[in-house]
């Protein structure tokens, strides 16, 4: 009865870990093609958002190629791979607010109508990827991080959007960049929180791995 009910338990686990790679392989794709979209659409619109949310989409593919990469790995592999996700985290939004200020002295506002376009197909994107994430939003601290950028750049999209509305309305370039730097920010608190957890992560699992040599 233990040897079937361990086995059960096995094929379930099997089961578990092909649903969450065919996720993270959609949304890997998603994440691909919408950061050639938001980044060619920032570069031409002259818009610091839409670069800021395509580096996101770009953040997020390195993301989920890492949770590709480890899924059916050890706990600390995966512990190891959420660390590696906050610190590029980390690192986009420093680079964000470099493009912010660059922007700025540039002094040129973007154009309002590609905002509002490129930001509602991002938008539509990202909400189809988090549908898809969130089953699995608890079960491990590898999806849950991916979880964590999904909804993340929900909250970057709708800030886009309303952005676009802003500069179309004012006619300047304040609301573009002050969304941009608001994206940064959002990138380096949830990878404070993301780097914090997976250090616990590994924590226990040395904490493991020694109780178990011992």
């Amino acid at each position: 009865m233990t040897d079937q009910c361990c086995e059960d338990k096995a094929t379930e686990l099997v089961a578990l870990r092909l649903r969450q790679g065919r996720v993270l392989a959609v949304v890997l794709a998603v994440n691909l093609a919408m950061f050639c979209i938001e980044f060619g659409a920032g570069l031409l619109s002259n818009s610091t958002a839409l670069l800021a949310d395509s580096l996101d989409m770009l953040g997020d593919s390195f993301v989920y190629g890492f949770s590709l990469l480890v899924l059916h790995r050890s706990l600390a592999w995966r512990a190891r791979a959420a660390l590696a996700k906050g610190v590029i985290m980390a690192v986009f939004g420093i680079g964000v607010l470099l493009e912010a200020g660059f922007r700025l002295r540039a002094g040129v506002p973007p154009l309002a109508p590609a905002m509002l376009v490129v930001g509602t197909l991002a938008l539509i994107a990202n909400a189809y990827c988090f549908s898809l994430l969130w089953r699995h939003r608890a079960d491990d601290i590898n999806l849950r991080s991916t979880w964590l950028c999904s909804k993340n750049d929900l909250i970057a999209n709708g800030a886009v959007l309303v952005a676009a509305g802003l500069v179309a309305w004012f006619e300047s370039l304040w609301p573009d960049v002050i969304v941009g730097i608001a994206i940064a920010i959002l990138f380096l608190r949830t990878a404070v929180r993301v780097l914090r957890e997976s250090l616990v992560e590994i924590g226990r699992a040395r904490g493991t791995a020694i109780d178990g040599a011992g």
